[in-house]
């Protein structure tokens, strides 16, 4: 789960396009029991995923999103995760540790919290220690506290998840979405903001947004090239040197070295 930057949400009415999602260059396959289906179809949605998934060999990581611990199907979408070959479970609005540790315990499955409410911010450290990763449900979170779904009013709470994650032993955080999905410029802005937060990866919703999405956090040319010169010269000379008129010391030699990581990863180096 750590290695997971870029999963994309699939509606779980629309297994039909499980194999276009799978191939889309995301990292894995977020099925969807909640938000993106209606009460009326929850029945439907889950019949439907455990009909494809049941004898499936997926080549890619696959999450089921179940819905929240409160709601009226919870227990049934607990009891068809365990018997589906998933990566993990994504518990919608994780409020409380004790829940995370109840759906792994009842899955068998490693647990993604997504916090989207003020307790679950509340809590967000405690979480972070009963789950394997979370992720900011900023749509949601906005709606919980009345404010406006936007990059200067989520500002405290994403610092404060990205914290969360660190203080409980996680890697950092997914991103919430972006709804816009035709704009690849807004994307890229928005993924680019995530990761200068700290964020490690983002949540997406339709093909559309890989691409804008990993755009945003590869580092650019002149970020590669600088970490590069850094690691270089950590490298004649391990103490503590001068680059360009500045420092270089051991913080400065980690940075340099995560730049070049995410360039790897994101095949840019």
């Amino acid at each position: 789960m750590d290695k997971i930057a870029f999963p994309l949400f699939l509606p779980g009415l629309r297994m039909d396009r499980f194999d276009k999602a799978a191939s889309a260059g995301a990292d894995a396959v977020i099925l969807d029991l909640e938000d993106a289906v209606a009460a009326a179809q929850k029945d439907e949605a889950r019949a439907a995923i455990v009909a494809h998934m049941a004898d499936a060999r997926p080549g890619m990581p696959v999450i089921l999103r179940i819905n929240a611990s409160d709601t009226d199907w919870h227990a049934a979408d607990l009891k068809a995760c365990a018997a589906l070959p998933l990566a993990g479970v994504m518990l919608a609005k994780a409020e409380r540790a004790e829940d995370c540790i109840r759906v792994a315990k009842a899955t068998g499955k490693p647990v993604i919290a997504l916090i989207e409410t003020a307790l679950g911010l509340h809590n967000a450290v405690a979480i972070a220690g009963a789950s394997v990763r979370i992720a900011f449900g900023s749509i949601d979170y906005a709606a919980d506290l009345g404010m406006a779904h936007a990059r200067d009013s989520l500002l405290a709470a994403r610092s404060a998840l990205v914290l969360a994650a660190r203080l409980g032993g996680q890697v950092a955080p997914w991103d919430g979405v972006t709804t816009d999905l035709k704009d690849a410029q807004v994307i890229t802005g928005d993924a680019r903001h995530a990761l200068q937060l700290g964020f490690g990866g983002k949540l997406l919703i339709h093909p559309s947004q890989i691409a804008p999405a990993r755009q945003g956090f590869a580092p650019a040319a002149d970020d590669i090239a600088w970490a590069r010169r850094v690691v270089a010269a950590a490298q004649v000379d391990g103490s503590a040197v001068k680059l360009d008129g500045a420092m270089v010391d051991a913080p400065v030699i980690k940075r340099a070295q995560a730049i070049l990581a995410r360039a790897r990863a994101e095949d840019v180096a």
